[in-house]
């Protein structure tokens, strides 16, 4: 790993993205984002992730939220106030409880499973105890993978993922990608080499569970012991 001596904040987000790339490979393989796109996808798996995705975007809002306090100036109040007030992806998940048959007792009675727990902790833990540069760093993958994942992924053979697929290929998160990368470039830019390789551990590490997210629904995993 390029250590932070050698990452100037220039461009920061951009080499982040190259450092992940052996994760986004993978992830770009993965057998549910594949039998997606074929439509034959088990639709009791992408229930489960759905309900899971809904419980780790509350997990991002407070995250988001909490950087939102931890602003230094009005400026970045601003730019982040825009990014707590837009929760791009909840109309998406209400269409997709509907077509999903999910009702409001299915979302209450939802608990996370061990990998989204683990994932929500990691960026709520990153942002309220590494500081403001690191929780945003370790926010940015989930809007920029889920923007690629939308570049790459053709219209699948099934009405329900085609929701899911188009709402990302027409651009869902692209706003959200550049506002959050532009933040990562500013925040870098202004820390010295020990905040800025806080911030690539942070964002590897959120890569790492975005990874481990699709691998959790496609096994619908479950805790060992209940």
């Amino acid at each position: 790993m390029l250590r932070g001596e050698s990452m100037s904040g220039d461009n920061f987000s951009d080499r982040l993205w190259q450092m992940a790339s052996p994760i986004w490979q993978a992830i770009e393989r993965h057998p549910f984002l594949m039998e997606l796109e074929a439509g034959t996808l088990p639709l009791d798996r992408f229930r489960y992730y759905v309900l899971q995705d809904y419980l780790y975007l509350g997990a991002f809002g407070r995250s988001a939220a909490a950087a939102l306090s931890l602003a230094p100036d009005t400026e970045t109040a601003r730019r982040l106030l825009k990014r707590v007030s837009t929760p791009v992806e909840r109309p998406l998940h209400a269409g997709l409880f509907d077509a999903l048959g999910v009702t409001q007792d299915d979302v209450d009675s939802c608990v996370p499973s061990p990998t989204n727990l683990a994932y929500m902790n990691h960026i709520e833990v990153s942002m309220r105890l590494d500081g403001l540069a690191c929780g945003v760093a370790a926010l940015l993958p989930c809007p920029r993978i889920y923007h690629e994942v939308g570049r790459i992924l053709k219209k699948p053979d099934h009405h329900i993922y085609e929701i899911w697929q188009s709402s990302y290929a027409e651009g869902l998160l692209e706003q959200s990608s550049a506002a959050w990368s532009s933040l990562v470039d500013d925040m870098a830019r202004a820390s010295g080499p020990a905040v800025r390789d806080g911030m690539a551990q942070a964002y590897l590490t959120s890569a790492r569970y975005e990874h481990m997210f699709w691998t959790m629904a496609y096994n619908c995993e479950r805790w060992p012991v209940e």
